[in-house]
């Protein structure tokens, strides 16, 4: 399955340890929460890198105490409708302040790049190697935004109330709070 970082296709470093199967001796490794959970203090002594992925049903307090030994924590997509990844990966990301990888696994369809790009998740293993051109299109389909999330832009709300670049702001009234008719 292609894996795309960095807006291109990648090959993929990490080794995916089934459940219920002989650990391999790889670099780097990735468990089910299963794995990990059964396997915790064997996998702690590993010298290699070591990641840990998320069903759509396991929350990341699951591994908070251990997010600074895992590069990566790989994130289930399994269907479009559900989006409990996507507070997974903000909760990562803001909570926890996890820096390494976070990767959508599963169901990840190139409509949703864009929200799970702006909650965090930063890699991408996908089943059509055409998105990865795909890619960056859709990080710039949406200009503007409603809500804050990790990537830091600006949204809507912020925007509205600011100036734009060499206008003076409007005189103040009592309809500061609505979105006045001079142009933006």
């Amino acid at each position: 399955m292609p894996l795309i970082k960095d807006g291109k296709i990648v090959q993929d470093p990490w080794t995916e340890a089934a459940a219920g199967g002989p650990l391999p001796e790889v670099d780097a490794l990735l468990v089910p929460y299963e794995v990990w959970k059964e396997e915790r203090e064997t996998l702690m002594k590993r010298n290699g890198r070591l990641g840990v992925q998320l069903a759509a049903d396991q929350p990341p307090q699951l591994i908070a105490g251990d997010l600074d030994r895992l590069d990566l924590v790989a994130l289930e997509f399994p269907t479009f409708r559900d989006g409990r990844a996507y507070s997974y990966a903000r909760l990562l990301r803001e909570r926890y302040g996890y820096k390494k990888e976070l990767r959508a696994v599963g169901n990840v369809l190139r409509d949703q790049f864009l929200f799970m790009h702006r909650c965090g998740i930063d890699a991408y293993a996908v089943a059509d190697e055409k998105a990865a051109s795909d890619w960056t299109r859709a990080l710039k389909e949406i200009s503007v935004v409603y809500q804050p999330a990790t990537d830091r832009r600006r949204p809507i709300p912020a925007l509205r109330h600011r100036p734009p670049a060499g206008r003076n702001r409007p005189p103040a009234s009592a309809s500061d709070d609505i979105v006045s008719s001079w142009a933006y």
